[in-house]
């Protein structure tokens, strides 16, 4: 498929989709890996982009791969265009019964308030046509939500402590923090732990970014109070066997506990919230990949665990 742009320059979609994947990547390599292509043909294709557009996207160093001010200038379009394409095949196939394509998955790493796998598999077998990407990412939230701004995801399930401008968000659960350690760390089970006792222990949490440390650090920064965290770590898992080791305490909502008899528990006397939601992009077009999965999640009591 050709497309012609308002300079009436033809541009393949497919040199759309190379254009994009290079930007998103910042590398020919990862780009090339993403897209099952050859490198050397991707290579090819950019340039071929670049030589009928008139103008150098990308800035190509020992270092690495920049977009240029016109990569940077054409990057939002592309991205559209490719959407709208995308709109395009998926109406086509409706209207032969099918629901064909791609749904890609922004995850974070751990929740307990959906049977994700199920889910998949239910989804899986409604629509078999229906290729499954799952995107965790050790950024944590806030680098799953940029990824769904920027289209590289279709559909998030995330932590917010805010809803952020140009996503579309269903509220999943809200789960209190409760502060977490060995018996030898943590305060008395006496009354609910105050704040301001906290600000000398040590912790161990997530790294910037994920939802549990954002609400975290937001609640300290608002009682005008900072604390230490010397060990992060981007695993739920990992987190536990340090705390447990006596390493620091930490912040966590019971779901990510589980059955852990190692642990005290102690409540806050200023309750925080960690709450959990499911984003999709507001003001460009929706996949219809990932409108049906939105649906199976929003069905009354058919994902939810108890």
């Amino acid at each position: 498929m050709r497309l012609t742009h308002d300079y009436a320059v033809p541009v393949e979609v497919r040199q759309l989709e190379h254009f994009v994947a290079v930007a998103e990547e910042l590398s020919f390599t990862r780009a090339a890996r993403r897209l099952s292509y050859v490198q050397s043909a991707l290579s090819v294709s950019i340039r071929a982009l670049e030589r009928d557009l008139g103008v150098r996207l990308f800035d190509r160093t020992t270092h690495g791969v920049a977009l240029t001010d016109a990569g940077e200038a054409l990057l939002p379009s592309a991205r559209h265009t490719l959407a709208s394409v995308e709109q395009t095949r998926d109406l086509a196939a409706a209207l032969k019964g099918v629901l064909r394509g791609t749904l890609r998955i922004g995850i974070m790493q751990s929740f307990a308030y959906l049977d994700v796998p199920a889910l998949l598999g239910r989804f899986h077998r409604e629509h078999p046509h229906v290729e499954i990407e799952m995107r965790p990412s050790p950024g944590g939230s806030e680098a799953l939500v940029q990824e769904l701004k920027r289209g590289g995801t279709d559909i998030a399930f995330v932590s917010l402590t805010e809803d952020p401008v140009g996503l579309s968000v269903t509220q999943l659960a809200v789960e209190e923090l409760y502060l977490v350690g060995t018996p030898e760390l943590v305060p008395p089970r006496r009354t609910r732990v105050q704040l301001d006792g906290l600000s000398e222990v040590p912790f161990v949490d997530f790294p910037t970014g994920w939802g549990v440390r954002t609400t975290v650090d937001l609640a300290f920064a608002a009682a005008g109070l900072t604390r230490r965290v010397p060990v992060e770590v981007a695993d739920v898992g990992t987190l536990l066997q340090l705390v447990r080791a006596g390493l620091g305490l930490a912040l966590l909502p019971r779901s990510l506990l589980g059955n852990d008899d190692e642990l005290e528990v102690r409540r806050l006397a200023s309750p925080m919230t960690w709450r959990v939601v499911m984003a999709l992009p507001h003001g460009r077009p929706i996949r219809a990949t990932a409108s049906a999965f939105a649906e199976l999640v929003t069905e009354p009591g058919g994902s939810r665990r108890r």
